[in-house]
């Protein structure tokens, strides 16, 4: 992989703010922005991540790095055939295309609307009513956050934190369908408010839109031959579907009013449940039969502020955000649980194991052997790295602050890292890191 960077840069630039700054930012309980110098390496016995190349918004005279239109990058996906990535720039509203060899820009995808794309709605499912605004429903940009793929990676599907208008994300958003062979944007499906995150079901029949804004999941049907048939299944409530009403003139922070605030969503790899994060409220992890279509309750037991999931290796991870903690139970064991939701709709589940790491643990990935698990550390702008073995914490490296999405390449030699960054501090980068074994 080339970096375009000059040995200066690569062994000497790295960014600190003035000591008064630091001063300041102590006042208001703020950590200090950091810009780690390319060449940042830990070593660790078995492993070595080293920080090769960077996207960056923040310096735009450093030329080598620089690139326009990564701003508030929210999430990044390698394509499966690991020929190009896709960088969800959400503040910017566009998908950035990079050739995952050269670092190329390949194309910008714009997610802005207007009448003359009426031909990209799918059909209205009637699950999703606007009930503030009334008028050029589809005239908008639309702030991507999460992705996922389906049919082997030939589409990519991206919903919109919020339309443009809709100043406290209380209407219906949207997803979008970007075809990967030419990188355009070829359907579009409505959604409840403020979708996070979003997942495609093992056997390519179901993609899940998991909505932050009102405590409810969407379903969309995939497995039709044709787009065309492709039609939402159902829109599941977890526990309460939340009540908005605020104001269409003064933005309110709906990233703390959001009821359970739904978010690390993933299919059992038997395509039997849907299992959905809540990062608020009581916490837990909602439990969808997809047989049935019906939500079957909470299980709860793991530590609070629960903000990511994965399924691998015969077992179900988890990201607890602000105390910064890895926690895993064989999935196996979270399954046999189901039952016990009963009517009650909850069951405390014990036995989770636990691993420390820095504050702020968003976005994991896990190596392709599953030896060693990820973790973008929001809080401490690092990357934690813990060995599944033991489950511990080998070692940090630090990133461009505020570090949150993260992803993997097939063969585990790079990850790459997006720093979106939280009032209009730090972020506006996306940090590439080498793995050597």
């Amino acid at each position: 992989m080339r970096t375009h960077l000059s040995l200066s840069l690569l062994l000497f630039f790295s960014f600190f703010i003035p000591a008064s700054a630091q001063d300041t930012a102590a006042k208001e309980n703020r950590l200090p922005v950091v810009h780690p110098a390319l060449g940042t390496t830990l070593k660790l016995d078995s492993i070595t991540v080293e920080l090769v190349g960077r996207k960056q918004n923040y310096a735009p005279h450093i030329k080598e790095t620089a690139e326009k239109d990564i701003h508030s990058p929210k999430s990044v996906n390698i394509h499966p055939s690991g020929e190009k990535y896709y960088v969800n720039s959400l503040e910017g509203g566009t998908t950035v295309v990079f050739d995952f060899k050269t670092g190329e820009k390949l194309k910008s995808i714009h997610h802005r609307f207007s009448q003359k794309d009426s031909v990209l709605w799918a059909p209205p499912s009637g699950l999703f009513p606007f009930t503030h605004y009334t008028r050029n429903l589809n005239t908008f940009m639309g702030k991507p956050v999460e992705s996922t793929f389906s049919h082997g990676g030939r589409y990519l599907w991206v919903p919109y934190y919020r339309r443009s208008f809709d100043i406290n994300a209380q209407d219906p958003s949207a997803v979008a369908v970007i075809d990967t062979e030419n990188d355009s944007i070829v359907r579009l499906f409505e959604t409840g408010p403020l979708p996070k995150m979003i997942a495609t079901s093992p056997d390519n029949h179901y993609i899940a839109v998991t909505h932050w804004g009102d405590n409810t999941v969407g379903v969309i049907d995939i497995s039709g031959e044709k787009m065309e048939d492709w039609h939402y299944v159902s829109c599941l409530v977890v526990d309460y579907k939340m009540k908005l009403n605020y104001s269409l003139s003064e933005s309110v922070n709906r990233d703390c009013n959001c009821g359970y605030c739904l978010r690390g969503t993933v299919f059992t790899p038997d395509n039997k449940y849907l299992l959905v994060g809540c990062m608020g409220g009581t916490g837990g992890i909602a439990v969808i039969d997809l047989a049935s279509g019906k939500y079957l309750g909470r299980i709860t037991g793991m530590k609070s502020n629960l903000r990511h999931l994965v399924i691998q290796d015969e077992y179900l991870y988890l990201s607890i955000n602000n105390a910064g903690y890895i926690q895993r139970m064989k999935l196996a064991d979270f399954v046999a649980a189901i039952p016990n939701l009963g009517e009650k709709k909850s069951y405390r589940l014990g036995g989770w194991e636990s691993c420390k790491v820095p504050a702020g643990a968003r976005t994991i990935v896990l190596s392709p052997d599953g030896r060693y698990l990820f973790a973008a550390c929001n809080s401490s702008s690092c990357m934690a790295v813990v060995d599944t073995r033991t489950m511990k914490l080998l070692g940090t490296i630090a990133a461009d602050s505020y570090p949150v999405g993260l992803d993997i390449s097939a063969d585990g030699q790079y990850l790459f890292l997006t720093s979106q960054g939280r009032n209009d501090r730090g972020g506006n980068s996306v940090d590439i890191f080498r793995v050597n074994r």
